[in-house]
C-alpha cells in the first residue's frame, strides 16, 4: 500500500484535486494531511470534504483547533476573529465539523516507522509528554535545548531530530520543503503561492504541483 503524505492544504481545494492526480492516486492508497486543512485559501469546506468522504487521514494543525475553538465557544476572550478564519466558520457543514473534530494532534505508522505530526516534536522528549503547543506551532530549537515557535529563534527542530522514527510535517512554509535525515517538512507555501507537495511511501518520493496563483501573502 502507497500512503501519501500532504502538505499544508490551507482551504487549495484545486491544488488538492491536482496533487493527487500528480501521484496517481488510487482509492487503494492511505492519504495522511499534515495539518492545516483549512484557512487563508479559497474553498476550506472543499478540502475537508474531501478529506471525509474519501477517508484520508489527517492531524490537527494550528489554524485547525482555532477554528475548531471558535466553533466550539472557547475562543480566548478578547480576540478577534480574522477574516480567513471567519470564512472557515461560516463555510463548513455539520459533516466537516465532525470530521474536524477526530484530528488527532499525531499520528503513527509502525508499518513505516514514521509519524505524522502538524509541526514538529522537541528532540528528547517522550512522545507521550509532547506539548501540544508545540506539535501544532515549533519551528526552531535554540542553543540552549529551549523550543520555539520562532524561525529565527535557532536551528531547524527537524535537524536535530534523532529518529529512529521519521516524522512528516508541516507548519514551516518559511523554510520551505526540509530533508533531514529522520524528519521530511512539506509546507512548500501553497495558499502563498509557492507550492502543494506530497511525500510518497515506500518509494521515497516526492511530488509537487504549483498553486494557481497566491491566496495570501507570506
Amino acid at each position: 500500500m502507497r500512503t501519501l503524505f500532504i502538505g499544508d492544504v490551507h482551504g487549495c481545494s484545486a491544488e488538492l484535486d491536482a496533487l493527487l492526480m500528480a501521484c496517481d492516486w488510487r482509492p487503494g492508497d492511505r492519504v495522511v494531511l499534515v495539518g492545516d486543512l483549512v484557512a487563508k485559501g479559497p474553498d476550506s469546506a472543499g478540502v475537508v470534504r474531501r478529506a471525509r468522504e474519501h477517508g484520508f487521514q489527517a492531524v490537527k494543525g494550528n489554524h485547525d483547533a482555532h477554528v475548531l475553538r471558535w466553533h466550539g465557544g472557547h475562543a480566548a476572550k478578547g480576540k478577534k476573529l480574522k477574516p480567513e478564519h471567519r470564512q472557515v466558520l461560516d463555510t463548513l457543514s455539520a459533516a466537516d465539523w465532525a470530521y474536524m473534530a477526530t484530528l488527532p494532534s499525531y499520528l503513527h505508522f509502525p508499518d513505516l516507522n514514521a509519524l505524522a505530526v502538524h509541526a514538529g516534536l522537541v528532540p528528547g522528549v517522550p512522545l507521550t509528554e509532547q506539548k501540544e503547543e508545540f506539535l501544532f506551532n515549533l519551528r526552531s530549537i535554540a542553543a540552549d535545548g529551549t523550543p520555539s515557535k520562532r524561525l529565527e529563534a535557532g536551528e531547524p527542530w527537524g535537524s536535530l531530530w534523532k529518529g529512529p522514527e521519521l516524522v512528516i510535517f508541516g507548519h514551516d512554509a518559511m523554510r520551505g520543503l526540509q530533508k533531514h535525515p529522520f524528519a521530511v517538512g512539506l509546507d512548500s507555501g501553497c495558499v502563498y503561492g509557492g507550492k502543494l507537495t506530497a511525500y510518497v511511501l515506500p518509494e521515497g518520493r516526492f511530488y509537487s504541483v504549483p498553486a494557481a496563483r497566491a491566496y495570501m501573502a507570506l
